[in-house]
């Protein structure tokens, strides 16, 4: 399949520049929500509060209101893959919370998110945010001009597999710019279902694996957005936007890690 079937939009190294401010706008703020997660604290009170970081910024939160949805950041605590509401849920000593922001600035969207514990959590807890955190960079550190796209998922999911872990399958991730999902799709497995294109330089791609204790399925809730483990054990997400270059990848909502 051909870059121009996929509409896989280039872009220019200027462009480029201005997602990476977008996208350091967006690691400032996820810096500052690392410090909310704690006990006692709602996921309301959260999205309040990096909506109003957002908006300080000359910023607009790219979710809100995208598709329908209600809030600035889709929060999604233990079993909840992605897409959780945030309200009045609130976090206890051992959860683990999967914050997930998109912002746009000046035209340009930056997408990422991290799963962070809330205080304490178990060593098997701990053990599946550094796997997924790091399936997110072997991924990262497959890419290249001239390479093929599923060596990213492929890279994502033999580690998780190694470790015993599951790669959701029906959620991946996708090309990135002046609109929040793009061409091409990013999956986080091998997929032999989907294009294969060669990544170039200028491509933006936002790699978001999600991994989980149990079974890879997933079901959405009755509330049409929260997808959460079909067995209800726990699942972690992790997300950068990153630019292809013929340097390597840049990853444009780079911050320091941090996992437990």
């Amino acid at each position: 399949m051909s870059w121009a079937n996929l509409k896989i939009r280039r872009k220019t190294p200027e462009q480029i520049e201005k997602m990476a401010a977008s996208g350091k706008i967006l690691a400032d703020v996820f810096l500052e929500v690392r410090r909310l997660v704690e006990p006692g604290v709602t996921t309301g009170a959260i999205d309040q509060r990096l909506e109003e970081m957002i908006r300080d910024a000359g910023c607009v939160p790219s979710f809100k209101g995208y598709h329908g949805f209600p809030a600035s950041a889709c929060i999604s605590t233990n079993e909840e893959v992605v897409h959780g509401i945030p309200g009045d849920r609130v976090l206890e000593e051992g959860d683990i919370v999967g914050i997930d922001i998109g912002l746009i600035h000046d035209g340009w969207h930056a997408d990422s998110a991290e799963t962070m514990a809330v205080g304490e959590v178990d060593p098997e807890t701990a053990r599946l945010l550094r796997v997924t955190d790091e399936a997110l960079w072997q991924g990262i550190g497959e890419i290249g001009v001239g390479k093929r796209l599923s060596v990213i998922g492929t890279a994502i999911e033999a580690l998780a597999r190694e470790q015993d872990f599951a790669v959701v399958e029906t959620l991946v991730g996708h090309g990135i710019g002046q609109k929040m999902h793009e061409d091409p799709q990013v999956p986080n497995y091998r997929c032999y279902s989907m294009p294969d294109p060669v990544m170039d330089e200028g491509l933006v791609i936002a790699i978001e694996p999600m991994i989980n204790v149990g079974t890879k399925r997933v079901v959405t809730l009755e509330d049409g957005w929260t997808v959460v483990t079909a067995d209800r054990k726990l699942s972690a997400h992790f997300e950068h936007t990153v630019a292809v270059t013929a340097e390597g990848p840049r990853v444009l909502t780079d911050r320091p890690r941090r996992t437990p």
